[in-house]
């Protein structure tokens, strides 16, 4: 197949392209400036320019492949309800192209908006709305798309999709723990995230366009509910820091706007996701990568 990706030249992007291609795919990667361009050439796939505020790049993109991985985002989290919505008109438009068509389409989502506070399942809607968390909005018009008659498929990443070359959540932890000089928790840090590595998550996303079905939910977890409190102690560890406890109205001035992410209680399951499409995580742990130290090499 001939693959269509947005983020293609980010830190997942880059690992799906990776993936196609060894698997035998033609990749067309969405590129939003030549040097992003040069780097999709580099590794074998080809570049097409735009940005995921450019809908008529993104709908020409779709139409010309047999298939749509869309992992682009903007990472803004000072402005994200905006950038949410900014996502929500992207996959409407790439929608758009696939429609009377039975091309894949991949919508990269989040298990963090499923069902806080208790074990999220691949069966089941955001129990959420978008006033609640403003990422609902992708599987909002991910519906929408679907009710036209796309074969879309939601593909949940876990809060840590970590690996060499990280620069999401966990780096963001590090930074402030450098910041402020302690690596932090909120309350008893009991809440609880899920992680997947990196190129086991690449490995769903081929997976799911290659074999996945229509109106499908995937979840990209390899360990189910990591305590906030051990991955604040590991960081700790890595950075010779102590570790403390940060009470909720703390969290807002030590965390800044990453303070919400700090508190989410978010464990979701992947075992349907396994199942139906004979996935195995086979990586890291998000904390065999802490002890490995590469997290900690970065000024």
């Amino acid at each position: 197949m001939r693959i269509f990706v947005t983020g293609a030249t980010g830190f997942v992007g880059s690992a799906v392209v990776q993936e196609l291609l060894g698997a035998g795919h033609q990749v067309l990667g969405l590129a939003r400036s030549e040097k992003a361009a040069q780097e999709l050439v580099a590794a074998g796939a080809q570049a097409h320019r735009g940005e995921v505020e450019d809908l008529d790049s993104l709908r020409r993109g779709a139409a010309a492949a047999d298939g749509v991985a869309h992992l682009g985002f903007i990472h803004d989290f000072a402005n994200f309800p905006a950038v949410c919505e900014i996502d929500r008109r992207a996959v409407e438009a790439l929608g758009s192209a696939l429609v009377g068509s039975d091309r894949p389409f991949v919508v990269t989502s989040g298990t963090a908006l499923i069902t806080p506070g208790r074990v999220a399942t691949e069966n089941e809607a955001s129990a959420l709305t978008v006033h609640d968390f403003p990422r609902v909005a992708t599987e909002e018009a991910a519906g929408a798309v679907a009710d036209r008659g796309v074969r879309v498929a939601l593909l949940r990443l876990s809060p840590s999709v970590h690996g060499d070359g990280d620069h999401g959540f966990v780096p963001a932890l590090i930074d402030i723990a450098r910041a402020t000089g302690v690596s932090a928790y909120v309350g008893e840090g009991q809440n609880r995230w899920n992680a997947v590595h990196r190129l086991d998550a690449a490995r769903l996303f081929r997976l799911a366009l290659e074999h996945g079905a229509a109106d499908a939910r995937y979840h990209a977890v390899a360990e189910a509910a990591i305590p906030f409190r051990t991955i604040a102690a590991a960081i700790g560890k890595g950075l010779d820091l102590p570790v403390v406890s940060k009470s909720p109205e703390e969290a807002a001035a030590h965390f800044g706007a990453f303070a919400g992410f700090t508190q989410l209680d978010a464990p979701a399951s992947s075992q349907l996701t396994q199942q139906r499409l004979g996935w195995q995580p086979t990586h890291n742990t998000l904390l065999a990568d802490l002890e490995h130290g590469h997290y900690f090499d970065r000024k």
